[in-house]
Protein backbone atom coordinates (compact mmCIF):
# COMPACT_ATOMS: atom_id res chain seq x y z
CA UNK A 1 0.00 0.00 0.00
CA UNK A 2 1.07 3.25 -1.23
CA UNK A 3 2.19 5.69 1.87
CA UNK A 4 0.17 9.21 1.93
CA UNK A 5 2.40 10.55 4.97
CA UNK A 6 6.21 11.91 4.38
CA UNK A 7 7.87 13.81 6.88
CA UNK A 8 11.44 13.15 6.30
CA UNK A 9 12.26 13.45 2.86
CA UNK A 10 12.66 11.88 -0.67
CA UNK A 11 16.35 11.69 -0.94
CA UNK A 12 16.21 13.46 -4.07
CA UNK A 13 18.86 16.81 -2.70
CA UNK A 14 21.41 15.91 -5.40
CA UNK A 15 18.67 15.95 -7.98
CA UNK A 16 17.10 19.59 -7.57
CA UNK A 17 20.32 20.72 -6.18
CA UNK A 18 20.82 22.65 -9.65
CA UNK A 19 17.70 24.08 -9.52
CA UNK A 20 17.82 25.22 -5.72
CA UNK A 21 21.16 26.95 -6.07
CA UNK A 22 20.21 28.89 -9.27
CA UNK A 23 17.15 30.12 -7.97
CA UNK A 24 18.90 31.28 -4.70
CA UNK A 25 22.86 31.49 -4.57
CA UNK A 26 24.91 34.51 -4.57
CA UNK A 27 28.44 35.35 -5.34
CA UNK A 28 27.92 38.79 -3.23
CA UNK A 29 27.29 37.01 -0.22
CA UNK A 30 29.94 34.23 -0.38
CA UNK A 31 32.81 36.60 -0.79
CA UNK A 32 31.33 38.64 2.25
CA UNK A 33 31.26 35.93 4.10
CA UNK A 34 34.85 34.72 3.30
CA UNK A 35 36.43 38.38 4.03
CA UNK A 36 35.15 38.11 7.45
CA UNK A 37 31.01 39.02 6.89
CA UNK A 38 32.42 42.55 5.17
CA UNK A 39 32.88 44.22 1.62
CA UNK A 40 34.02 47.85 0.84
CA UNK A 41 32.93 49.16 -2.13
CA UNK A 42 34.49 53.08 -2.66
CA UNK A 43 33.31 55.00 1.03
CA UNK A 44 31.03 52.62 1.61
CA UNK A 45 31.71 49.41 3.93
CA UNK A 46 28.71 46.57 4.34
CA UNK A 47 28.56 44.71 7.44
CA UNK A 48 26.82 41.60 7.44
CA UNK A 49 25.52 39.34 10.47
CA UNK A 50 27.44 36.90 11.71
CA UNK A 51 23.99 34.86 11.59
CA UNK A 52 21.56 35.78 9.03
CA UNK A 53 18.60 34.26 6.01
CA UNK A 54 17.93 30.71 5.80
CA UNK A 55 17.66 28.68 8.60
CA UNK A 56 17.77 25.07 8.77
CA UNK A 57 13.77 24.46 9.18
CA UNK A 58 13.52 27.08 6.35
CA UNK A 59 16.58 25.42 4.37
CA UNK A 60 14.62 21.58 5.10
CA UNK A 61 10.62 22.97 4.31
CA UNK A 62 12.14 24.73 0.77
CA UNK A 63 14.09 21.50 -0.30
CA UNK A 64 11.09 19.29 0.59
CA UNK A 65 9.07 21.06 -1.40
CA UNK A 66 11.61 21.28 -4.48
CA UNK A 67 11.79 17.23 -3.65
CA UNK A 68 8.16 17.02 -3.86
CA UNK A 69 7.66 18.30 -7.27
CA UNK A 70 10.45 16.24 -8.57
CA UNK A 71 9.06 13.15 -6.47
CA UNK A 72 5.77 13.80 -8.26
CA UNK A 73 6.37 15.08 -11.55
CA UNK A 74 2.60 14.53 -12.94
CA UNK A 75 0.49 15.17 -10.25
CA UNK A 76 -1.38 18.18 -8.92
CA UNK A 77 0.42 19.81 -6.20
CA UNK A 78 -0.92 21.86 -3.42
CA UNK A 79 0.47 24.22 -0.64
CA UNK A 80 -1.65 24.96 2.92
CA UNK A 81 -1.15 28.64 3.12
CA UNK A 82 2.61 29.83 2.10
CA UNK A 83 5.94 27.31 2.84
CA UNK A 84 7.93 30.79 4.63
CA UNK A 85 6.79 34.27 4.68
CA UNK A 86 9.04 35.13 1.57
CA UNK A 87 7.13 36.29 -1.53
CA UNK A 88 9.88 35.22 -3.87
CA UNK A 89 10.58 31.89 -2.44
CA UNK A 90 6.43 31.04 -2.87
CA UNK A 91 6.67 32.75 -6.12
CA UNK A 92 9.26 30.19 -7.79
CA UNK A 93 7.14 27.35 -6.06
CA UNK A 94 4.35 29.11 -8.02
CA UNK A 95 6.55 28.69 -11.05
CA UNK A 96 7.23 25.37 -10.25
CA UNK A 97 3.47 24.58 -10.69
CA UNK A 98 2.43 24.95 -7.04
CA UNK A 99 -0.93 25.62 -6.31
CA UNK A 100 -1.28 27.95 -3.34
CA UNK A 101 -4.55 27.45 -0.91
CA UNK A 102 -6.03 30.72 0.77
CA UNK A 103 -8.57 30.57 3.97
CA UNK A 104 -11.88 31.68 2.95
CA UNK A 105 -12.70 34.64 3.72
CA UNK A 106 -16.28 34.21 5.19
CA UNK A 107 -15.89 30.78 6.83
CA UNK A 108 -11.99 31.19 7.86
CA UNK A 109 -11.03 27.95 6.87
CA UNK A 110 -8.91 26.85 3.87
CA UNK A 111 -10.36 25.43 1.08
CA UNK A 112 -9.78 22.01 0.70
CA UNK A 113 -12.67 21.18 -1.66
CA UNK A 114 -11.33 20.52 -5.03
CA UNK A 115 -8.36 17.94 -3.65
CA UNK A 116 -8.76 14.72 -4.40
CA UNK A 117 -7.23 11.37 -3.46
CA UNK A 118 -4.44 11.52 -5.89
CA UNK A 119 -3.30 15.19 -5.11
CA UNK A 120 -0.37 16.25 -2.96
CA UNK A 121 -0.46 18.79 -0.57
CA UNK A 122 2.74 20.26 1.00
CA UNK A 123 1.83 21.35 5.02
CA UNK A 124 4.31 24.72 5.32
CA UNK A 125 7.19 25.07 7.92
CA UNK A 126 4.25 26.74 10.78
CA UNK A 127 2.31 23.77 10.74
CA UNK A 128 -1.29 23.20 10.16
CA UNK A 129 -4.12 23.21 13.24
CA UNK A 130 -5.22 20.20 13.95
CA UNK A 131 -8.82 20.09 12.15
CA UNK A 132 -6.53 21.10 8.71
CA UNK A 133 -4.73 18.39 9.23
CA UNK A 134 -7.44 15.57 9.94
CA UNK A 135 -9.19 17.32 6.99
CA UNK A 136 -6.15 16.33 4.90
CA UNK A 137 -6.02 12.99 5.93
CA UNK A 138 -9.03 12.14 5.82
CA UNK A 139 -9.57 13.10 1.99
CA UNK A 140 -6.70 10.63 1.47
CA UNK A 141 -4.22 12.74 -0.40
CA UNK A 142 -0.64 12.51 -0.24
CA UNK A 143 0.46 15.01 2.64
CA UNK A 144 4.13 15.82 2.63
CA UNK A 145 4.70 18.22 6.06
CA UNK A 146 7.56 20.13 6.63
CA UNK A 147 6.78 21.38 10.11
CA UNK A 148 9.68 23.14 11.71
CA UNK A 149 10.88 21.07 14.32
CA UNK A 150 11.24 23.86 16.78
CA UNK A 151 7.31 24.65 16.27
CA UNK A 152 7.01 21.13 16.59
CA UNK A 153 8.66 21.53 20.21
CA UNK A 154 6.09 24.28 20.99
CA UNK A 155 3.55 21.93 20.17
CA UNK A 156 4.65 19.39 22.49
CA UNK A 157 4.79 22.18 25.37
CA UNK A 158 1.02 23.48 24.97
CA UNK A 159 -0.04 20.41 24.58
CA UNK A 160 1.72 19.44 27.93
CA UNK A 161 -0.39 22.47 29.73
CA UNK A 162 -3.69 21.16 28.51
CA UNK A 163 -2.57 17.76 29.46
CA UNK A 164 -2.22 18.74 33.16
CA UNK A 165 -5.14 21.39 33.48
CA UNK A 166 -2.97 24.70 32.55
CA UNK A 167 -4.24 27.44 30.21
CA UNK A 168 -1.60 27.91 27.52
CA UNK A 169 -0.66 31.40 26.97
CA UNK A 170 0.91 32.44 24.23
CA UNK A 171 2.95 35.51 22.92
CA UNK A 172 1.89 35.73 19.25
CA UNK A 173 -0.09 37.42 16.49
CA UNK A 174 -3.21 35.40 16.72
CA UNK A 175 -3.37 35.46 12.82
CA UNK A 176 -0.37 33.91 12.02
CA UNK A 177 -0.76 30.31 11.37
CA UNK A 178 1.77 29.56 13.46
CA UNK A 179 0.40 30.27 16.57
CA UNK A 180 -3.35 28.93 15.18
CA UNK A 181 -1.83 25.51 14.12
CA UNK A 182 0.35 25.80 18.18
CA UNK A 183 -3.07 27.22 19.75
CA UNK A 184 -4.76 24.12 18.24
CA UNK A 185 -2.94 21.86 19.98
CA UNK A 186 -4.94 22.09 23.39
CA UNK A 187 -7.47 20.56 22.07
CA UNK A 188 -5.74 17.28 22.61
CA UNK A 189 -7.10 17.14 25.35
CA UNK A 190 -10.81 17.68 27.06
CA UNK A 191 -11.30 21.32 28.39
CA UNK A 192 -7.79 22.73 26.66
CA UNK A 193 -7.21 26.15 26.85
CA UNK A 194 -5.72 29.16 24.92
CA UNK A 195 -5.15 32.63 24.96
CA UNK A 196 -2.89 34.82 23.03
CA UNK A 197 -1.17 37.89 24.33
CA UNK A 198 0.75 39.93 21.14
CA UNK A 199 2.92 42.34 22.99
CA UNK A 200 3.59 43.54 26.88
CA UNK A 201 0.13 45.80 26.84
CA UNK A 202 -1.89 42.73 26.10
CA UNK A 203 -0.12 40.81 28.97
CA UNK A 204 -0.49 43.08 31.40
CA UNK A 205 -4.03 43.76 30.49
CA UNK A 206 -4.41 39.99 31.91
CA UNK A 207 -2.01 40.15 34.36
CA UNK A 208 -4.56 43.07 35.80
CA UNK A 209 -7.32 41.14 35.91
CA UNK A 210 -5.74 37.75 37.55
CA UNK A 211 -4.50 40.68 40.25
CA UNK A 212 -7.82 42.20 40.78
CA UNK A 213 -6.79 45.07 39.50
CA UNK A 214 -9.51 45.32 37.28
CA UNK A 215 -13.09 46.02 38.40
CA UNK A 216 -16.34 45.41 36.94
CA UNK A 217 -17.72 43.58 34.30
CA UNK A 218 -15.34 41.36 32.33
CA UNK A 219 -17.15 42.21 29.10
CA UNK A 220 -14.66 44.40 27.91
CA UNK A 221 -11.50 42.38 28.68
CA UNK A 222 -13.44 39.28 26.63
CA UNK A 223 -14.41 41.90 23.94
CA UNK A 224 -11.05 42.47 23.25
CA UNK A 225 -9.58 39.38 23.17
CA UNK A 226 -12.65 37.54 21.54
CA UNK A 227 -10.67 36.98 18.15
CA UNK A 228 -7.45 35.23 20.56
CA UNK A 229 -8.98 32.93 22.93
CA UNK A 230 -10.21 29.46 22.54
CA UNK A 231 -14.06 29.01 22.64
CA UNK A 232 -16.01 29.37 25.95
CA UNK A 233 -13.04 30.53 26.91
CA UNK A 234 -13.67 32.14 31.65
CA UNK A 235 -11.53 35.13 32.55
CA UNK A 236 -12.59 33.81 35.79
CA UNK A 237 -11.82 30.35 35.92
CA UNK A 238 -9.52 29.73 33.00
CA UNK A 239 -6.84 31.55 34.42
CA UNK A 240 -6.15 30.26 37.75
CA UNK A 241 -3.52 27.83 36.12
CA UNK A 242 -1.29 29.42 33.81
CA UNK A 243 1.77 28.00 31.12
CA UNK A 244 3.60 30.41 28.84
CA UNK A 245 4.67 29.58 25.50
CA UNK A 246 5.26 31.42 22.27
CA UNK A 247 5.26 32.13 18.23
CA UNK A 248 8.76 31.20 17.69
CA UNK A 249 9.95 34.30 15.89
CA UNK A 250 8.68 36.52 18.19
CA UNK A 251 10.90 39.25 20.05
CA UNK A 252 12.95 36.66 22.92
CA UNK A 253 13.65 39.95 25.45
CA UNK A 254 9.77 40.57 25.03
CA UNK A 255 8.51 36.87 25.43
CA UNK A 256 10.52 36.34 28.56
CA UNK A 257 9.42 39.54 29.70
CA UNK A 258 5.53 38.54 29.15
CA UNK A 259 6.70 35.58 30.93
CA UNK A 260 8.31 36.99 34.38
CA UNK A 261 4.62 39.31 34.04
CA UNK A 262 2.64 36.32 34.15
CA UNK A 263 4.79 34.91 37.30
CA UNK A 264 4.71 38.01 39.28
CA UNK A 265 0.67 38.22 38.72
CA UNK A 266 -0.20 34.84 39.78
CA UNK A 267 2.42 35.30 42.97
CA UNK A 268 0.46 37.90 43.93
CA UNK A 269 -2.39 36.51 43.30
CA UNK A 270 -1.47 33.07 45.00
CA UNK A 271 1.32 33.51 47.01
CA UNK A 272 5.03 32.61 46.10
CA UNK A 273 5.14 29.75 47.78
CA UNK A 274 1.89 28.36 46.03
CA UNK A 275 3.49 29.24 42.24
CA UNK A 276 4.14 25.96 41.09
CA UNK A 277 0.71 25.08 41.27
CA UNK A 278 -0.42 27.59 39.00
CA UNK A 279 2.69 28.87 36.84
CA UNK A 280 4.83 27.18 34.18
CA UNK A 281 6.85 28.53 31.56
CA UNK A 282 9.86 27.27 28.89
CA UNK A 283 11.49 29.76 26.45
CA UNK A 284 10.32 28.14 23.00
CA UNK A 285 12.00 30.81 20.71
CA UNK A 286 13.70 28.38 18.22
CA UNK A 287 17.61 28.62 18.13
CA UNK A 288 17.55 30.26 14.77
CA UNK A 289 15.52 33.07 15.95
CA UNK A 290 17.89 34.03 19.03
CA UNK A 291 21.13 33.33 17.20
CA UNK A 292 19.64 36.15 14.52
CA UNK A 293 18.52 38.43 17.04
CA UNK A 294 21.88 38.11 19.07
CA UNK A 295 23.91 38.76 15.53
CA UNK A 296 22.45 42.09 15.41
CA UNK A 297 22.88 42.73 19.14
CA UNK A 298 26.59 41.71 18.17
CA UNK A 299 26.79 43.85 15.17
CA UNK A 300 25.52 46.80 16.46
CA UNK A 301 28.61 46.87 18.87
CA UNK A 302 30.69 48.90 16.49
CA UNK A 303 29.47 51.77 14.76
CA UNK A 304 26.62 51.72 11.89
CA UNK A 305 25.15 54.46 10.43
CA UNK A 306 22.00 52.96 8.55
CA UNK A 307 20.57 48.80 9.21
CA UNK A 308 19.06 46.80 6.54
CA UNK A 309 16.48 44.31 7.58
CA UNK A 310 15.81 42.33 4.63
CA UNK A 311 12.99 39.89 4.57
CA UNK A 312 8.97 39.55 4.17
CA UNK A 313 7.06 42.44 5.47
CA UNK A 314 4.80 39.23 7.29
CA UNK A 315 7.28 37.92 8.79
CA UNK A 316 7.64 37.95 12.15
CA UNK A 317 11.43 37.32 12.88
CA UNK A 318 12.39 39.73 10.55
CA UNK A 319 10.09 42.36 11.93
CA UNK A 320 11.96 41.49 15.47
CA UNK A 321 15.11 41.84 13.53
CA UNK A 322 13.66 45.51 12.52
CA UNK A 323 12.56 46.67 15.80
CA UNK A 324 15.70 45.26 17.60
CA UNK A 325 17.82 47.36 15.65
CA UNK A 326 16.06 50.55 15.64
CA UNK A 327 15.66 49.76 19.67
CA UNK A 328 19.76 50.34 20.08
CA UNK A 329 19.05 53.75 18.17
CA UNK A 330 20.29 52.89 14.79
CA UNK A 331 18.04 54.23 12.02
CA UNK A 332 16.64 50.81 10.40
CA UNK A 333 15.14 50.30 7.44
CA UNK A 334 12.95 46.78 6.58
CA UNK A 335 12.70 46.28 2.99
CA UNK A 336 11.58 42.74 1.10
CA UNK A 337 14.17 43.25 -1.76
CA UNK A 338 16.53 45.33 -3.85
CA UNK A 339 13.29 46.42 -5.54
CA UNK A 340 12.54 48.83 -2.52
CA UNK A 341 15.06 51.14 -3.66
CA UNK A 342 14.89 54.19 -6.09
CA UNK A 343 18.31 54.28 -7.56
CA UNK A 344 17.37 57.08 -9.30
CA UNK A 345 15.28 58.81 -7.17
CA UNK A 346 17.91 58.46 -4.12
CA UNK A 347 14.77 56.87 -2.14
CA UNK A 348 13.53 53.54 -0.51
CA UNK A 349 10.33 52.44 0.23
CA UNK A 350 10.30 50.53 3.42
CA UNK A 351 7.64 49.28 6.02
CA UNK A 352 8.71 51.33 9.94
CA UNK A 353 8.91 49.20 12.80
CA UNK A 354 5.26 48.28 14.64
CA UNK A 355 3.19 49.99 10.68
CA UNK A 356 1.64 47.74 7.98
CA UNK A 357 2.23 50.41 5.98
CA UNK A 358 4.77 50.90 3.28
CA UNK A 359 6.23 54.47 2.96
CA UNK A 360 8.86 56.04 1.01
CA UNK A 361 12.18 57.63 2.36
CA UNK A 362 14.00 60.25 0.48
CA UNK A 363 17.73 60.80 0.68
CA UNK A 364 17.78 57.71 3.16
CA UNK A 365 21.33 56.28 2.71
CA UNK A 366 22.68 60.47 3.36
CA UNK A 367 26.32 60.42 4.69
CA UNK A 368 25.86 57.41 5.65
CA UNK A 369 29.64 54.69 5.04
CA UNK A 370 29.05 51.73 7.79
CA UNK A 371 26.26 49.85 6.32
CA UNK A 372 24.35 47.34 8.68
CA UNK A 373 23.53 44.03 6.54
CA UNK A 374 20.90 41.59 8.14
CA UNK A 375 17.99 39.12 6.91
CA UNK A 376 14.99 36.90 8.57
CA UNK A 377 15.19 32.94 8.99
CA UNK A 378 12.95 32.81 5.61
CA UNK A 379 15.29 35.59 3.08
CA UNK A 380 17.48 33.55 0.47
CA UNK A 381 20.98 35.00 0.01
CA UNK A 382 19.87 35.62 -3.54
CA UNK A 383 18.20 38.98 -2.38
CA UNK A 384 20.75 39.89 0.31
CA UNK A 385 23.55 40.18 -2.56
CA UNK A 386 21.16 41.87 -4.74
CA UNK A 387 20.42 44.58 -2.00
CA UNK A 388 24.13 45.26 -1.24
CA UNK A 389 25.12 45.79 -5.10
CA UNK A 390 21.38 47.76 -5.07
CA UNK A 391 22.70 50.51 -2.63
CA UNK A 392 26.42 50.40 -4.15
CA UNK A 393 24.65 51.95 -6.99
CA UNK A 394 22.41 54.18 -5.08
CA UNK A 395 25.73 55.59 -4.22
CA UNK A 396 27.45 55.78 -7.65
CA UNK A 397 30.08 53.34 -6.90
CA UNK A 398 31.47 49.70 -7.24
CA UNK A 399 32.91 46.64 -5.56
CA UNK A 400 35.10 43.83 -7.14
CA UNK A 401 34.32 40.19 -6.19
Amino acid sequence: MESTYFRRGFGLKAEIEGQRSADYHSAIVESMRAEGNRLRAGPLTFHLAQEFGFCYGVDRAVDYAYETRAKFPDRRLFLVGEIIHNPHVNANLAKMGVTFLYRDSSAGEFDFSGIGADDVVIIPAFGVTMRDFQRLRDIGCVVVDTTCGSVLNVWKRVESYARDGFTAVIHGKHYHEETKATASQVLRHPGGKHLIVFNMAEARSVCDWIEGKVSGDVNALASRFAAAASDGFDFTRDLERVGVANQTTMLSGESLAIAAEFRKALARRYGDEQIAEHFRSFDTICSATQERQDAVVQLLEQPIDVMLVIGGYNSSNTCALAALAESRGVRAYHIEDADNIDVAGQSIRHQPVGSKQEVTQAEWLGGATNIGVTAGASTPNNKIGETVARVCETAGTSFSL
